[in-house]
Parts: structure tokens; C-alpha cells; sequence
């Protein structure tokens, strides 16, 4: 059913997923997986798949659609399942505490300027960026160094601090004038 046509009984109110919702909401059930295998093996698989659905939520929305919700569940499925890995490498004791942190800076600031704007009644979002984008790529890569135990497990770490940093300048240099109101089509 298109956004212009009437709601037939029933379906009033009714929040309609796309494809690529439900690509993003797979993550949330793997980041609860990857707390609950213990075998590295696993949760290199588990790691995969959530690589694979975050890598095609975004051409499956321009290809097939988009909802409104995807601009939220997106982000926040992300967030779900980097914490809830990045957890598991933290109780490891693998990683310092301000590593762990340097890991998620990004996902930790983007969470904090998304409060921000919920509590100012004006939510937005920034549309992906590819400095956002390198930041996913050097946490996989984290995860997957954490996973194999590779000795390159801290600089690699190190490295995505360093790209979460510039992702951080970038998104907020562009900001001003690249963010939408959420629930709008951009």
C-alpha cells in the first residue's frame, strides 16, 4: 500500500517495514547471538551476517524503497550489535577501557547528538557518510582481530579511534546543512 492511498480496515496506523528494515532489524537478534556463543567460530559467522546486512540495507532501500522508521532502526540496530560485540571484547580484557571507548567514539557521539535533538523535539539524521562508513569497517575489522587473536588486535583498534575521530570532524563539519527532519524522504 503507497503512502497515498487510504487505509483499508485494520491497516490504519499500521507501521509497514520495507525489505530494508528488516535487512537493518536482523542485526538486534545477531547481537543477542553474539552474547550468547561462547565459540569464536560462531561469532566470526554471526559478525559476517551482520556485515552483509548492514552493507546491503542501504542499495536495497534506494533500489526497493525506504520507510520512514529505516532512518532510525538503521542506526540503531547498528549500535545495538557494535556494543553488544565490543562488549564481549571488553569483558575479555583484551582492550583497555579507553580503547573500548576509542572503538565505539563514534557510535557513542552520534548517540549523544541524537539524544540531543529528540530532547530538543527536532530528531534528525545525517545521511551515511563515507568517513561513517570506515568507522564500520575498522570495527568489523576490530571484531575480526579480537576473533582470530590476532596479535594486531590493539593497533587495529587504535586505527579505527583514529578514523572514528575524523568521522566525527567530518559529520559534524557537514551537519549544518546536510541533516533532515526524520520521517521526511530526503
Amino acid at each position: 500500500m503507497s503512502e497515498a492511498s487510504p487505509a483499508r480496515g485494520g491497516e490504519q496506523g499500521r507501521i509497514q517495514l520495507t525489505v530494508a528494515d528488516l535487512l537493518s532489524l536482523i542485526r538486534i537478534p545477531l547481537a543477542a547471538a553474539f552474547l550468547l556463543v561462547s565459540h569464536n567460530g560462531w561469532r566470526l559467522a554471526i559478525v559476517g551476517v551482520a556485515a552483509l546486512t548492514d552493507l546491503l540495507d542501504g542499495p536495497v532501500a534506494r533500489r526497493l524503497g525506504s520507510s520512514p522508521f529505516g532512518a532510525v532502526i538503521d542506526p540503531v540496530a547498528d549500535k545495538l550489535f557494535m556494543a553488544a560485540a565490543v562488549g564481549v571484547v571488553a569483558f575479555s580484557g583484551r582492550l583497555e577501557i579507553y580503547e573500548i571507548v576509542g572503538v565505539l567514539l563514534r557510535d557513542i557521539v552520534a548517540t549523544v547528538a541524537f539524544a540531543a535533538t529528540f530532547i530538543s523535539h527536532q530528531p534528525r539524521a545525517i545521511p551515511a557518510r563515507s568517513s561513517g562508513k570506515a568507522v564500520t569497517v575498522a570495527q568489523i575489522l576490530t571484531l575480526v582481530a579480537f576473533l582470530v587473536e590476532s596479535p594486531y588486535l590493539r593497533p587495529i583498534a587504535w586505527a579505527t579511534t583514529a578514523i572514528a575521530i575524523i568521522a566525527i570532524w567530518d559529520y559534524y563539519r557537514v551537519a549544518p546543512r546536510a541533516q533532515r527532519r526524520l520521517g521526511r524522504r530526503a
